[in-house]
Formats: C-alpha cells, sequence, structure tokens
C-alpha cells in the first residue's frame, strides 16, 4: 500500500536520522568497551614470551605491552586492566598467585594455562635433544597426563575464577601447533616427531575446549590462525629452537601474538 505523501519523511531527514542513530549505537559500543574491567591470567604464551619488549618490572613473569591481552587493553581502552600471567605458570600458580585482581566487578577474563602442567617444556628437550623413539614416548606420556590428571587441574582454576568474577565473560585460549608438516625444514626434528608434537597440542586443545565449555566459558581455538605460519612454514610466527635464547623457543613472535593470538581472542568476544 502507497502512503499519502504526508507521511513520507523527506531524504534528507531519513539520513539525518540513520546517522544520528549510527552514531548513537557507536558511542554506546564504545562506552560499553571502555567500561570493561579485564584481567589477564596465564602462562608464558598469554604473557608473551617469546614477543619481546618486556617489562622490567615483571621480572622472570616477561609481560610484554606486545602480548595479545595488552594489545587488546591499547586497542580498547578497558576501565581497568590486570595483567597477572606469567611465563612458567601451571594452574596451581594461576590459583595461588593470579587471582588476586579478579572480584565482582570483573567482567571479561582471558586465560592460557595446561601447556606446563603436561610437560611442554620436558618434551621439547626430550624431542631436540634425543631420538626419535623417546620423543614420542614423551609425548605420548604428555598425552596420558592430559587425560588423567590436567581435566582436574583445569577444573580448579575454572572453579577459582567463577568464585571471584562470578558475572565474569571468560575466555580460554588453546595453543598453535608447532609444525608445518612436509614445509621448509631441511633439518631438525624428523616429519614423525612433529606431527606427533602437532597432535599433543590437537589433544590438550580439545581437552582444554571440552574442560572451559564444561563451566561455560568461551575457548578460543588459535590454530587456524597460525594455519600458514607454523615452524618449516617460511612464514612463521613461532620461535623454533634458539639456543642462544632457549626460553623464547616455540612461542609466538610479536606477530604470532598480534596476528595469531589477538584476532582470535577478539573474534571470541
Amino acid at each position: 500500500m502507497k502512503l499519502p505523501r504526508a507521511a513520507a519523511l523527506p531524504l534528507s531527514l531519513l539520513l539525518g536520522a540513520t546517522l544520528a542513530l549510527t552514531g548513537a549505537a557507536t558511542a554506546q559500543a564504545d562506552s560499553t568497551a571502555a567500561a570493561v574491567d579485564y584481567v589477564a591470567l596465564g602462562d608464558s604464551y598469554s604473557s608473551g614470551v617469546g614477543a619481546g619488549a618486556y617489562d622490567s618490572s615483571s621480572g622472570d613473569c616477561k609481560r610484554t605491552p606486545r602480548a595479545y591481552p595488552a594489545l587488546w587493553a591499547a586497542a580498547n581502552s578497558p576501565s581497568t586492566f590486570a595483567f597477572t600471567a606469567c611465563s612458567g605458570a601451571r594452574t596451581n600458580d594461576v590459583t595461588a598467585g593470579q587471582l588476586a585482581p579478579l572480584t565482582a566487578a570483573t567482567d571479561l577474563v582471558s586465560i592460557t594455562i595446561g601447556g606446563n602442567d603436561a610437560g611442554f617444556a620436558d618434551v621439547m628437550t626430550t624431542c631436540v635433544l634425543e631420538s626419535e623413539a623417546n620423543c614420542v614416548a614423551r609425548v605420548n606420556q604428555a598425552k596420558s597426563y592430559v587425560d588423567s590428571t590436567l581435566p582436574a587441574r583445569l577444573d580448579s582454576v575454572y572453579q577459582a575464577i567463577r568464585s571471584k568474577a562470578p558475572a565474569a565473560r571468560v575466555v580460554v585460549l588453546g595453543y598453535p601447533r608447532f609444525y608445518r608438516i612436509g614445509g621448509s625444514c631441511l633439518a631438525g626434528l624428523t616429519e614423525n616427531e612433529r606431527r606427533a608434537i602437532n597432535g599433543a597440542a590437537d589433544h590438550l586443545n580439545t581437552a582444554t575446549a571440552k574442560r572451559a565449555a564444561d563451566h561455560g566459558y568461551t575457548f578460543a581455538d588459535v590454530v587456524p590462525a597460525f594455519t600458514g605460519h607454523e615452524i618449516c612454514s617460511g612464514s612463521a610466527w613461532l620461535h623454533s629452537v634458539n639456543w642462544l635464547n632457549i626460553g623464547e623457543s616455540y612461542h609466538p613472535t610479536a606477530s604470532g601474538q598480534s596476528g595469531g593470538y589477538l584476532p582470535a581472542f577478539r573474534n571470541a568476544l
């Protein structure tokens, strides 16, 4: 049915109303982002080991403004931002030493945890220094730990977060696959070792995603973002073994934080 001319608004008024509404929505979105109280927990993948430019005040925790939590905070200007993630952290380190900033007012929490519990560093050391058979056996041992012991440890962390920050949106981020199979590496680990290590990362991510979902948390898978940027890809966002700085080995570069972890976190929100 055609409206009478008297009921039709001039185009200029329609455009003005649309722009006004769009501006109001944008302002509301900005206001919402600014009102967020954000706490970033976890291990070296959250603190930013491998990205460089570490904050000297963070000591051995090696937190950096190049890590995804700090990058997100810089882009979104939350009302408060507490960054307690720490290199080497295990689940009990989170519950014992990282949760103090959490309160009933906390709106957003991010975390990577579980890799150190499962023996990530020892797995990589074994695979780099010992035989293929020992590497695969150590990987299988880690996977067994993920099946038998890690779920309860993750539960303890997730329950502690919920207890201290009952209203918070919690995003649990996973770990990347380290290697591109059939890639550009001409030396180092065998393809069987690389497949085993990638399989262990998948195994850990699957277990972590299940525990996160059971607590009502969002799991952010970083594997898609890192696909094409694994070690041996020719465009790696992960450090390979670095004998001059062993602590950064197998950790994301600054590009891995900004191009891998940050988009995964942002998309999860």
